[in-house]
């Protein structure tokens, strides 16, 4: 059974969610306070967290940044009423993997829970990944190049880390926009090229042995 983490200080929407998230066997702790977040976090085993934006004494934004600072890995999902471009992206960089703005249909949130869930059991089965000269460690989040680091926004280690397993290997735009951004629908493939940008430029940048390829059409291959 799923074991999920709902931080929401609105009562009654929280009440609605814990018992639809229970008529679908989904067992669900309640937290009303965003300052809970964090040790509830990481002392109990939950499978996904799903964060209000909005929470008193401590936001879910600031709670989920934190979380992955400090190495979380489990499944995030923001709920919020902002829905500008720009508020999403903040959550996303914060380390969300999913974000769903309010009001939303209770199928959806099922559907997005479920594609995170099936993201959060792939296991992870190396820690230390070597790519040519660099080490990319899957635990810290850390890209080293011999003892150099080179610094990555939590997205930009996501595509990379994705790329990195598949080394060698073309990885399809869909599924780049499907492991990274699940269900989020404004992410375009003008963001994704964005990111492989940035990313090549940091390689680059010290004057590393791999690249990332473009091939038309697809998607991205990682190269030694």
């Amino acid at each position: 059974m799923m074991r999920v983490l709902l931080a929401e200080d609105d009562k009654r929407l929280g009440k609605l969610i814990e018992y639809m998230l229970n008529q679908n066997r989904i067992n669900v702790e309640w937290i009303q306070n965003g300052a809970d977040i964090y040790e509830y976090a990481m002392y109990s085993e939950y499978d996904i967290l799903i964060l209000d934006w909005m929470m008193p004494n401590v936001t879910g934004i600031e709670a989920c940044r934190k979380l992955r600072e400090n190495g979380y890995e489990k499944a995030i999902l923001m709920l919020t009423a902002k829905d500008t471009i720009e508020d999403r992206v903040t959550g996303l960089d914060a380390g969300a993997d999913d974000y769903l703005v309010k009001p939303f249909e209770f199928e959806e949130l099922l559907a997005r829970l479920r594609a995170l869930g099936r993201r959060s059991t792939q296991k992870i089965q190396q820690e230390i990944l070597e790519i040519g000269e660099f080490t990319l460690n899957r635990t810290t989040k850390i890209l080293r190049k011999k003892n150099q680091i080179i610094q990555l926004s939590p997205r930009e280690f996501q595509i990379f880390d994705l790329l990195a397993q598949n080394l060698g290997v073309v990885v399809p735009r869909d599924i780049i926009l499907d492991r990274i951004w699940g269900l989020e629908r404004d992410i375009t493939s003008n963001n994704i090229d964005s990111y492989m940008k940035i990313l090549r430029k940091k390689l680059q940048e010290v004057d590393g042995s791999i690249a990332i390829r473009t091939v038309r059409g697809i998607g991205y291959r990682l190269e030694t």
